[in-house]
């Protein structure tokens, strides 16, 4: 006789995604075939102690996520075609967002600003002269002058130009304009990421794309790095900044920080993944008493560098379970697992990104092959005989190969097997592996209904069907 039955578990696939528990650094995305499937969160910006405005337009309703900044007027949409997290803001050239500081904010204060950085990622769908991406105007005294203040970031010639004007307190040269612009042409639907960043120990204003230095300069008296006096930004009356007001195109993370570029922030700012990658977790997926984990067919997208690691583990009561215990046994797709054994079993799947954090695997369908403990037939005949206080049962043994022992059920009601009374103990009584027993203490004159089943030779809780019903009723003779 067969002890184990073949079965298979599903998840994702045509019956998606419904018994997961816990996911980590992964959403929902589309993988194989079209289904549903699992891939890596994008590297979408959060707030930082040092951020001064973060626009991340993961939701609907536009927010500064830092709360110095109050939105007064939006005309920019929604986008799901985002670089980072699941939106971005989308302007067709008519207005875009218009913000004004708090009090303590680097727009919303007067004076200067120490050391800075404006960034976002930009993903335009035209690049012609005139598009404005960034723009605060305002003015400020200087000697007792009035001067007009400007900072902006605009298309000129395909290259996107950063402008400072009278921004510098008693720098001259040019009118007091220092101009930054792209080495780098801008091309139409391809996301890049652009910073500006100022520090106030060296003077250096530089220009980056993708990382990657465009433009720089050293505001001081003899534009080096050392040996010149730095010229300040200070800045006039607090005025609105604006963000994409003549712009065709995509844009996402807009972030500004009081401090300047940050070598350790570069992954997080220009990798689309995060390169410690994800984990999903099923929820414990009840099987049945013994069951044992063959193996995991999972479909997978693995681009070059990526990869999918599965784990594995089973017990019999869960409820206990820790994130570590019992511990996760690590398995390979497609091919045979070692113990792994129980009535719960439970799978975590890891993916990780390419080196450069540019690529996400992802995972479609899960296939949990397992084999389930066959619940052993019971005795095809029973016969009871009643004595003194007593009745003696003699069976047929199972002809199941994986029959370990039977269970007696004993009553005073047909089909109801709610004994007490017998010596042997309460129904039902766990007699071993024989096909004969004596259930003594009944009372005489009182009608008893019995019936047998067999139980698992791998476990006494895989119990099978009851046998045909026999009654007897003791007497003294």
């Amino acid at each position: 006789m067969i002890f184990a039955e073949e079965s298979v578990i599903t998840l994702g696939g045509k019956k998606g995604w419904s018994k997961i528990q816990k996911m980590d650094g992964v959403v929902y995305g589309t993988g194989r075939y079209g289904y549903e499937s699992i891939v890596l969160d994008t590297n979408k910006r959060v707030a930082e102690d040092t951020s001064d405005l973060l626009l991340d337009f993961e939701e609907k309703l536009v927010i500064d996520q830092t709360g110095n900044y109050t939105v007064e007027e939006n005309k920019l949409l929604n986008s799901t075609s985002s670089k980072m997290g699941k939106g971005a803001g989308l302007s067709r050239g008519k207005g875009g967002i218009r913000l004004s500081g708090a009090n303590g904010s680097l727009f919303g204060s007067t004076g200067s600003t120490g050391s800075f950085l404006i960034e976002f990622w930009l993903c335009p769908s035209i690049a012609e002269n005139g598009e404005m991406v960034f723009s605060w105007r305002s003015s400020r005294t200087e000697d007792n002058y009035p001067l007009y203040q400007m900072i902006s970031a605009g298309f000129y010639n395909n290259h996107l130009q950063w402008r400072f004007t009278n921004v510098f307190q008693d720098y001259r040269q040019n009118g007091g304009l220092i101009e930054l612009a792209s080495y780098k042409t801008m091309i139409p639907n391809v996301w890049t990421h652009h910073s500006i960043s100022y520090d106030q120990d060296s003077g250096l204003l530089e220009y980056r794309i993708d990382g990657k230095l465009e433009d720089m300069k050293y505001v001081t008296t003899n534009g080096k790095e050392m040996g010149g006096y730095i010229y300040s930004p200070i800045l006039g009356v607090p005025a609105d900044i604006e963000i994409c007001p003549s712009y065709t195109g995509r844009i996402d993370d807009f972030h500004i920080q009081r401090k300047a570029e940050s070598a350790s922030s570069t992954a997080l700012r220009y990798d689309s993944y995060k390169k410690d990658g994800g984990r999903f977790v099923t929820e414990p997926i009840l099987v049945g008493l013994s069951s044992v984990l063959q193996k995991i067919d999972a479909i997978t997208t693995e681009p070059a560098q990526t990869d999918v690691v599965l784990y594995a583990r089973a017990g019999d009561n869960y409820f206990n379970w820790t994130d570590t215990e019992p511990a996760w046994v690590p398995v390979a797709n497609h091919q045979q697992i070692e113990n792994v054994k129980g009535k719960y079993f439970q799978v975590a799947v890891d993916l990780y990104t390419d080196g450069n954090g540019s690529k996400t695997p992802s995972v479609t369908q899960l296939d949990l092959h397992y084999t389930a403990a066959s619940a052993p037939l019971p005795p095809f005949t029973l016969i009871a005989e009643p004595g003194n206080g007593q009745v003696t049962l003699t069976w047929s043994y199972s002809v199941d190969d994986s029959a370990g022992g039977y269970y007696v059920y004993y009553g005073e009601r047909p089909g109801e097997y709610l004994g007490r009374e017998a010596v042997q103990g309460t129904s039902p009584v766990n007699v071993g592996n024989t096909a004969k027993v004596t259930i003594s203490g009944l009372k005489n004159g009182k009608i008893y209904y019995f019936a047998v089943a067999t139980y698992s030779n791998q476990d006494e809780r895989i119990v099978g069907s009851l046998s045909k019903e026999v009654y007897a009723r003791p007497l003294r003779k």
